[in-house]
């Protein structure tokens, strides 16, 4: 079973134990929440489509913890006026785990 879930403007597909990289959310590691806004959830037999969300369904997921990730490095340049300037910029994220899907019964 795999669901697709909007969270913070992106939406993510996920399996119950995966871990994704969100993100990041004011919550402290070890902290569960909910995720309400589900789009899709899929098993092998049915598949439910929400208009946008599923009602009734949701993910419950578990907080690992927060980082930084990787240096993205900024270059500006304009030619012929000795312009340039360099700039580098980590974005924080939170790592999350999949603990449950929930899916209303059709």
């Amino acid at each position: 079973m795999y669901a697709v879930f909007e969270l913070s403007g992106f939406q993510y597909r996920a399996e119950e134990g995966s871990t994704l990289k969100v993100p990041f959310r004011a919550v402290g590691a070890g902290e569960s929440f909910e995720i309400p806004n589900v789009l899709l959830v899929k098993d092998n037999e049915t598949t439910l489509i929400g208009t946008p969300n599923i009602e009734g369904a949701k993910v419950e997921a578990e907080v690992l913890g927060s980082a930084k990730d990787d240096k993205v490095l900024i270059y500006k340049y304009k030619r012929r006026t000795k312009y340039r300037r360099t700039q580098g910029h980590r974005q924080d994220f939170t790592q999350i785990k999949i603990k449950k899907i929930v899916a209303p019964q059709s």
